[in-house]
């Protein structure tokens, strides 16, 4: 009996796509927020809100403070405040804070939140922890295999003889591109 590495080959690339799914999915997804992480903060929101307030000569108490931020929607996320200069009130919040130049009345208000499942996967994505780095290396293993299996899935006019000899051979060589431009 014949080995039939055909239908050996379409479950390694099936199975193997199923199992690391999610993988390729943290991973794909990370990756497009790490590379733009110079447009953008891939980890957290950043909150800024600008301050127009009369003029107050006057150190305010905790119950002013407190009303003051009520205004903007921030009182909850209160901790605690001190006057760093005269007439310059610094305000700490939780994931945040609001400052306030009591002499121009002028200020802002700026709180930083976790960006949601963003900030999780960019974690998982700079490598932990030991176990991580091994379980990366597995998919990575797998990610080989499954490029590597799937190109010979196609038989015909579409297989690797053909049209995607072609495909792959354009998958190669624009890498190759980018790197002798950037690097030579």
């Amino acid at each position: 009996m014949a080995f039939k590495w055909r239908k050996w080959n379409r479950a390694i690339h099936r199975d193997f796509g199923y199992l690391f799914f999610g993988m390729t999915i943290i991973y794909a997804l990370s990756g497009i927020a790490i590379n733009h992480r110079n447009d953008w903060n891939p980890n957290y929101v950043i909150i800024s809100e600008e301050i127009k307030e009369q003029a107050v000569s006057a150190k305010l108490s905790k119950a002013e403070v407190l009303q003051l931020l009520e205004k903007y929607g921030v009182a909850d996320e209160y901790r605690k405040h001190y006057y760093p200069y005269p007439d310059y009130l610094k305000v700490f919040l939780n994931g945040g804070i609001a400052v306030l130049d009591q002499e121009t009345g002028e200020g802002s208000i700026d709180i930083t939140r976790k960006r949601l499942m963003f900030r999780e996967m960019n974690y998982l994505h700079y490598n932990p922890s030991r176990a991580w780095t091994w379980f990366s290396d597995i998919f990575a293993a797998a990610l080989v295999l499954i490029a590597l299996s799937g190109i010979l899935i196609p038989r015909g006019a579409d297989g690797i003889g053909a049209r995607g000899a072609w495909l792959t051979l354009l998958g190669v060589v624009v890498p190759l591109i980018f790197v002798i431009y950037y690097l030579y």
